[in-house]
């Protein structure tokens, strides 16, 4: 095994940037003005699988929305996390349970419990970070 990756560190931005193709966007909503949207269409237009989940949607870009990870088939990489910071923890444990390789808590999303659980767990973390202005920043 590698070096003791840190949260937020570059090699952990790189590395989710770079091995996390199949990304369950959780909070994703259908509103085009919602930030979730924006970042997840952006990841879409560069290449990423990204499924949707939130109970509140039946689907969103057209695809299927579940209603939890656990409802996902298997094999998500990262899961991004768009849920008050509150609720970000609940998110984090799914990731765990699943077998995500990563979780990205967004931009004022902040949980440090979470996110050392998932550390523990041998997860990817990044935290109160946004995926679309850390993608642009590496030219991924």
């Amino acid at each position: 095994m590698g070096a003791v990756l840190e949260v937020n560190g570059r090699k952990t931005i790189e590395r989710i940037l770079d091995e996390c193709r199949t990304i369950a966007v959780v909070g994703l909503s259908s509103n085009p003005a919602r930030a979730s949207n924006g970042v997840a269409s952006y990841m879409r237009r560069n290449g990423y699988h990204v499924i949707p989940v939130n109970p509140n949607e039946t689907e969103v870009f057209g695809d299927k929305s579940y209603a939890s990870l656990a409802d996902v088939p298997p094999g998500i990489e990262l899961v991004d996390i768009f849920r008050r910071s509150d609720e970000a923890g609940r998110a984090v444990d799914d990731a765990i349970a699943i077998g995500a390789k990563a979780v990205w808590l967004q931009e004022g999303v902040i949980d440090h419990a979470a996110a050392q659980r998932a550390v523990d767990g041998g997860l990817l973390v990044v935290v109160d970070r946004c995926w679309l202005k850390e993608h642009r920043r590496f030219q991924r």
